[in-house]
């Protein structure tokens, strides 16, 4: 491919919009359906990342249009996510949220020099219990950073979620609670009732309508959002004055690794929800890097995709990137119509929103699946989970992706065997005195030295015949052992005869020095009759 190739391969094309004449009806009900459930889920993690609600609708209408624009997928809709908020909140804690932009932007270059670099589809090394094990912690941290706000009182000193929800209910004015958990309440109640009435009724925004009717027309002393913009913030570079950029790499590089891991999970479980043409992820990356860097210049925070709005999409009838557009057009709509109204939301209902919604993400029959599959399964689901829960979500991927890996190599180490058969044909006199072993599956770090050692610890034998042809894979490591293993043998005089090395592993197994520890090159042998013949003229050799 030429360097002008591979970069238009990474832009927006033509045959992006080539669906659009026959399901722009589609798009557009999808576009204002997953407007209306954005909205609320955008002020909700805006103000749980202690960014701002203002923050998390510039995010999803500034990254959700260029993410949509620029990205691989044309079903996805992207915005503030969950795991952004999860992310973001220590590091607003630590450093203020002056730097959300700033960090916004540094993981957005990442972003990019990923998708440059083609790392796209290593999304697909990630194992699904891993993957469930990520999303069970994360929704337990929303639903635990929620709960301040559910019950009106300050967020415990402590910078981890469990510890501080904790500290908080400890702390809490129980008789001061009761508004803030009753609004709670009545949106949680009208979120599971509302789609069992009608599917496609929106709950969330029907919930937030009712809370906020009752507690303005009550008065009721509860916190609301408060002031929003009446437009969009001009673009602009953020302050750098005594910021300490060094101190946000590691942060900003978390941020870019879970926004790329998130949106390409999302936008996979989107093209597994319909046939909306194919998922190109290193362009997806793309989208995502440039979408996280244009919300950072409005003053937003990080984007990715974001999964339960691309299905909400798909199942309101969206095929094409224009309904993720539209979704961002309604919540402009919002911003320059309707910015007085939503200031009067109150921040108990977001946080309903958010208990429900982090609810949800939790699938019972996924779980019940994974515990149930294989003991090694349930173990990477659960540590995947509490380190995402106790630490830290990168931290928590890693763990899961090394914990798999190992027992991954563990499980093929044991489908490794060696076998000792008999001789073929009739038995000769001398026969006794030679040893066939055969070598089955993977010949590989972890599992060669336990393969050789049956065959070293041998006895009586004075010429041993060793079958490769059944080894499914080599590595370098599998082949210096086979060399080890025919010197040890020859140092106590045993000949060796190799048979059969596959033509994809002679030229690793010659550049090791398997074929030149043999004692002579024609004790590299391709049939077992040829192996057996020259293995029986040695003993007649030694034979008095």
């Amino acid at each position: 491919m030429t360097a002008r190739g591979y970069v238009l391969g990474l832009l927006p094309r033509r045959a992006d919009y080539a669906m659009v004449r026959r399901t722009w009806k589609g798009d557009l009900i999808a576009g204002l359906t997953v407007g209306i459930v954005a909205l609320p889920l955008a002020l909700a993690f805006g103000v749980s990342s202690g960014a701002g609600a203002e923050a998390g609708l510039i995010t999803a209408i500034v990254a959700g249009l260029v993410a949509a624009v620029f990205g691989g997928s044309n079903i996805q809709v992207s915005g503030p996510t969950g795991a952004m908020v999860v992310v973001l909140g220590p590091i607003v804690a630590a450093q203020g949220a002056g730097v959300v932009a700033l960090v916004t932007i540094m993981a957005g270059i990442m972003v990019l020099i990923a998708a440059v670099l083609r790392l796209g589809r290593a999304v697909a090394v990630i194992p699904w219990p891993v993957i469930e094990g990520f999303t069970l912690g994360i929704a337990v941290i929303i639903f635990l950073q929620q709960v301040p706000a559910a019950l009106g009182a300050p967020a415990g000193p402590s910078p981890n979620s469990l510890v501080a929800a904790v500290q908080t209910v400890v702390a809490t004015d129980w008789a001061a609670a009761l508004v803030p958990l009753a609004i709670v309440a009545v949106v949680a109640v009208i979120m599971v009732v509302a789609p069992l009435v009608r599917p496609w009724v929106p709950g969330s925004i029907i919930a937030i309508i009712v809370v906020t009717v009752i507690t303005t027309w009550l008065a009721l002393p509860v916190d609301t959002i408060g002031t929003l913009p009446a437009a969009l913030p001009a673009p602009g570079l953020p302050s750098l004055s005594g910021v300490d950029i060094a101190a946000l790499l590691i942060p900003a590089a978390t941020i870019a690794a879970l926004a790329a891991i998130e949106s390409l999970l999302s936008a996979r479980v989107g093209a597994s929800l319909a046939d909306t043409g194919r998922l190109d992820p290193d362009r997806e990356l793309v989208g995502q890097g440039l979408a996280s860097v244009a919300s950072g210049l409005f003053g937003g925070m990080p984007a990715t995709g974001a999964i339960a709005r691309t299905a909400v999409n798909v199942r309101a009838g969206g095929r094409s990137r224009l309904a993720a557009i539209i979704h961002s057009i309604v919540l402009i709509g919002v911003v320059y119509l309707a910015s007085t109204i939503v200031a009067t939301i109150p921040l108990a209902a977001l946080s309903g929103v958010l208990m429900v919604t982090a609810v949800r993400m939790v699938s019972v029959s996924t779980v019940r699946r994974i515990v149930t599959a294989t003991r090694s399964d349930a173990l990477i689901f659960v540590a995947t989970a509490a380190v995402t829960i106790a630490f830290d979500l990168i931290i928590a991927v890693g763990i899961g992706i090394l914990a798999a890996g190992i027992i991954a190599l563990r499980t093929l180490a044991a489908s490794s065997g060696v076998h000792r058969e008999p001789l073929p044909g009739e038995p000769q006199p001398g026969d006794e005195r030679i040893a066939l072993f055969r070598l089955d599956g993977a010949l590989f770090f972890g599992a060669a030295e336990r393969l050789t050692d049956a065959i070293s610890e041998t006895a009586g034998a004075s010429v041993v015949i060793v079958r490769l042809s059944q080894i499914r894979d080599l590595d370098a490591t599998g082949a210096r052992v086979i060399v080890e293993l025919i010197e040890g043998l020859e140092r106590r005089g045993i000949t060796v005869i190799i048979k059969g090395i596959q033509e994809r592993h002679l030229r690793l197994a010659t550049r090791v020095g398997v074929v030149g520890a043999l004692r002579h090159p024609n004790h590299l042998v391709a049939s077992l009759d040829d192996a057996v013949e020259h293995a029986r003229s040695h003993i007649l050799r030694e034979t008095p």
